[in-house]
């Protein structure tokens, strides 16, 4: 059993950063997550605090659990007062939960300024409740709130309430960095220092205001802290905590720490962005592990080299963490871009082939419009078969028109769109009204495609971007519109550039709608030449089967 130890706060540290509130539900479905991960403590929150805390630790009851240890946060009892008839003390008991957090104050400055009381009553107040608690058969972990800066300004003393818990019986004590301040080689060399001191297991708390957390709680463990805090995702107040998905993964594969198992690191990416959806937080794209953009490759050379080897240019195996390698396309894509990108939706090319160089040409000329396909896989999969010709379009736009007309004295807009398709040798012109422009285009083109192509129904559009792509030209400025689109089966999205919005909206509009047909249908597309046919796979930068 590995000595190391991983103590999870989202559901209480992680629930203090602004715009997140974990309903009881919400905190359940996490702790499940985790104990399935494999970490060591859950802290399900500070039972004193709010009735829903308390509701959360009533109803974890009735929830077996494989590995993990609930634990209730709270502090030490109030000054001046009896421990076994102080709240938030008494509260503790009653969450009942095998482990019990234990957060007290061991700078001065915090003692005399925010307690109001005298260092030794604080060290009291220390002794008292960790006593009372482990009397009670509870493990306790005590929680040395802004330990390195007390340490820096007042070393004696920080070392006096490590010293005062130990004695009480706390079963390992949390160095915590709370004002996130502290230094790597200074939270080194104070905890070799506090480790000459004391043999309990030391633990690290490191909050991120400069940007360190991450750094602090790894060489932490690399000095000999064997409990390490922090949440998923890094929530928490302020500037966050310490992200426990890079620390878990740093532990596993840069300190070759036999903790976790490979098949629990594949669920990393996938708690991730379940935290997040519960959290109402969107995902962090440049999250190290897990974020979409871990392991997404832009510039050619990055591409042409990966291509040959992944870890040329990546640190770890992107599936190892339940993510995955993404080649990014854009005006620094070279033809190693294309091809993995065609070799994802089973398009045939070569690398010296002239269409990849057409393909790459067309791609750049389009970005120095303004496109951008980096999140639109659909308008880039139909510029490939739009420049290979290997495709037919399945409707063609005769014409279009949008009315806005809001009357003076009234509140209400009049929004309604009017299309005109050519669908092979029929024509169908049909209008449509909706909340807004692009709702009204939609909603036309639907009724004038649906009685042809019926399964339009099931593509949904789920989000709506707009980038002005050069302030300078105020209202007349060129914007990007991008949609992302989904049907039961798959998601992607669709980009379209103009000087008129409603025109970008409905190119992206189009193209959403057409390669959600053209996926589903599968329809029959011309070869690209009959030599390409013969291409077999003899190298990286061929790709599988021609499709479209």
């Amino acid at each position: 059993m590995s000595v190391f130890k991983v103590y999870d706060t989202t559901l209480r540290d992680g629930a203090q950063r602004e715009g997140i509130s974990f309903s009881v539900g919400d905190k359940i479905q996490i702790v499940r997550l985790l104990d399935a991960l494999g970490i060591d403590y859950i802290e399900g929150g500070w039972p004193g605090s709010n009735p829903k805390d308390m509701e959360f630790f009533s109803r974890l009851k009735d929830i077996p659990f494989r590995h993990a240890k609930i634990t209730a946060f709270g502090s030490t009892r109030h000054a001046g007062a009896k421990v076994e008839s102080d709240p938030n003390v008494m509260a503790l008991i009653e969450a009942n939960t095998p482990v019990v957090t234990v957060v007290g104050k061991s700078w001065d400055f915090h003692v005399s300024h925010a307690l109001g009381t005298t260092l030794e009553e604080n060290l009291a107040m220390i002794a008292d409740t960790i006593f009372f608690l482990k009397a009670r058969n509870l493990e306790v972990i005590f929680d040395a709130e802004h330990f390195f800066d007390g340490y820096i300004n007042n070393p004696a003393y920080a070392l006096e309430t490590i010293r005062a818990a130990v004695k009480s019986g706390a079963d390992s004590v949390v160095l915590c960095d709370t004002n996130g301040g502290t230094m790597p080689l200074d939270v080194r060399r104070i905890i070799l220092e506090v480790k000459k001191e004391f043999s309990v297991p030391l633990g690290i708390h490191a909050h991120n205001d400069c940007g360190m957390a991450m750094a602090n709680s790894i060489i932490a463990l690399q000095s000999g802290a064997t409990h390490v805090q922090g949440t998923i995702n890094g929530y928490g107040e302020r500037c966050g905590n310490a992200d426990l998905c890079a620390v878990i993964a740093n532990m596993y594969f840069k300190l070759k720490i036999d903790k976790f198992k490979a098949e629990q690191l594949k669920e990393l990416t996938r708690i991730s962005k379940v935290v997040a959806e519960l959290a109402n937080m969107t995902p962090q794209d440049g999250q190290p592990y897990v974020g979409r953009n871990a392991f997404a490759h832009k510039g050619g050379i990055h591409v042409d080299a990966v291509v040959k080897h992944s870890q040329t240019y990546e640190h770890a195996n992107p599936e190892e963490v339940g993510n995955k390698r993404r080649i990014l396309i854009s005006e620094l894509s070279g033809k190693s871009n294309i091809l993995f990108k065609v070799r994802e939706k089973d398009i045939k090319l070569i690398k010296n082939y002239p269409e990849a160089i057409k393909v790459l040409d067309v791609l750049k000329k389009m970005e120095h419009e303004g496109y951008q396909f980096e999140g639109a896989d659909g308008s880039f999969e139909l510029l490939i078969w739009k420049t290979l010709n290997t495709y037919k379009p399945l409707f063609k736009l005769e014409s279009f028109r949008c009315i806005l007309d809001k009357e003076r004295r009234g509140s209400d807009w009049y929004i309604e769109a009017t299309v005109k398709l050519r669908v092979g040798e029929r024509i169908v012109h049909t209008a449509a009204e909706g909340n807004g422009p692009v709702n009204a285009m939609d909603n036309a083109l639907r009724k004038a495609l649906e009685e042809i192509y019926p399964e339009i129904r099931a593509i949904k559009l789920v989000d709506y971007k707009v980038r002005v792509l050069d302030g300078k030209d105020g209202t007349g400025a060129k914007v990007r519109v991008l949609i992302t689109s989904q049907n039961s089966s798959k998601r992607w999205g669709t980009v379209g550039v103009s000087e008129n919005i409603i025109d970008a909206s409905w190119a992206a509009l189009v193209d959403s709608i057409e390669y959600g047909l053209l996926c589903n249908q599968n329809p029959p597309v011309d070869d690209i030449k009959n030599a390409i046919n013969e291409i077999t796979w003899e190298e990286e930068y061929i790709v599988n089967s021609h499709k479209r």
